[in-house]
């Protein structure tokens, strides 16, 4: 059974920062895409960034120079630096995991992140 726990998110300042962390438990291949997703109360989900088992990344535009993301690939888990922060970045954010096709991707629970003004 995979589980995905996220941990790390809190109440900020804006220009604070935060860490996220991602913990994965259970069979997930090592060709995994990670990804760091987020939705604000009325919003769609949206894609913040992402990481591959080659360690490429790609950042939304609103993050890019302020979030940084990064994995342990040994441990299949996945962290986002987020710095700068801005009240415009509160949001639950979601630990995302892509197996290669055709298996199934994951979810965690999620992580309120809030940015006071």
């Amino acid at each position: 059974q995979v589980q995905l726990v996220e941990s790390g998110g809190g109440l900020v300042q804006a220009g604070g920062s935060l860490r996220l962390s991602c913990a994965t438990s259970g069979s997930l291949s090592k060709l995994s895409t990670k990804a760091w997703y987020r939705q604000a109360p009325g919003k769609q989900r949206e894609l913040v960034a992402f990481i591959t088992s080659e360690s490429v990344t790609n950042y939304a535009d609103f993050v890019k120079g302020r979030f940084t993301i990064s994995s342990d690939n040994a441990k299949n888990s996945v962290f986002l630096q987020m710095d700068n922060l801005t009240p415009e970045d509160t949001a639950v954010y979601y630990c995302n995991v892509k197996p290669p096709l055709p298996r199934r991707e994951y979810w965690g629970q999620g992580t309120q992140v809030t940015v006071s003004s």
